[in-house]
């Protein structure tokens, strides 16, 4: 008996690598930077990225009125999301409330492109023919009417509407619906002034390390929406403000911290 439990070490050895490298379970919170990595299909091309020996599902190439904004090849990008247990994508681990910021420096080693595998099919449901259906900010609205109230959002007196960002970056192609909307919130609530506070972002990957935006983005990013909203009619005085996030980064919600919170005051 001795020697035969003698002859199952080495085969547990081969064993527990592979154990300790497994998915985290589902739920899991995970922060982290990697390369992304594009598979062909015979659908729609897909981006994956690996982290601690697990490659990740990520999103699918698409155009810029997408919810989430693939990554860009030639740069690393930022992974936040929640190990889900749905069914793998595109030979991916499925991240829910996913959000990808493509990092602004240019790295060589991110070019890795696989070619379609059979195993693989990713649904897609192609948009229309023509341009993208995303409007650029302070676009005219067909309807008429602007923007709904979020539900339970006060149609007067103090409103706070807060802007979220991609990791140092400012508005983008998705981001004319939330300015349209405080400026349809200024004109029904009757606001006479207005509190801007751009927030330098930071972020607690799951290594531990602290992910900081550049020094000026809170800035930068305040004063960018306040020349938008002036510039779109909303010429109200503005106090515009900006401060540092990294005391509050936990890796719980860090994208919260890349943001312009609109204060509407009457």
């Amino acid at each position: 008996m001795r020697r035969l439990q003698r002859s199952r070490l080495p085969a547990l050895l081969l064993v527990m690598p592979s154990l300790l490298l497994a998915a985290p379970p589902p739920g899991t919170r995970l922060s982290f930077v990697s390369c992304p990595v594009l598979r062909d299909t015979r659908s729609v091309p897909c981006w994956l990225s690996d982290y601690q020996s697990e490659r990740y599902y990520l999103t699918i190439q698409s155009d810029v009125s997408a919810e989430v904004q693939p990554p860009l090849m030639g740069h690393q990008v930022l992974v936040e999301g929640i190990v889900s247990d749905a069914p793998p994508i595109c030979g991916g681990v499925v991240l829910s409330q996913v959000r990808l910021s493509a990092m602004p420096e240019l790295d060589a080693n991110c070019r890795e492109e696989l070619p379609a595998d059979d195993r693989y099919v990713v649904d897609f449901n192609p948009r229309p023919p023509g341009p993208s259906g995303g409007r650029l900010a302070f676009a005219a609205d067909p309807s008429g009417v602007g923007a709904p109230p979020a539900p339970g959002t006060p149609t007067t007196g103090p409103q706070k509407i807060d802007v979220y960002f991609d990791f140092d970056k400012g508005v983008s192609f998705r981001h004319p619906s939330v300015l349209v909307s405080i400026l349809d919130a200024a004109r029904r609530g009757g606001a006479t002034r207005i509190r801007i506070t751009g927030v330098r972002g930071a972020h607690r990957l799951s290594n531990g390390a602290l992910l900081q935006e550049a020094p000026a983005t809170g800035r930068r990013r305040a004063e960018e929406v306040s020349r938008l909203l002036n510039g779109a009619g909303l010429a109200l005085p503005a106090e515009v403000n900006w401060i540092s996030g990294e005391s509050a980064a936990d890796g719980v919600d860090d994208w919260q911290s890349r943001r312009v919170t609109v204060e509407l005051l009457p």
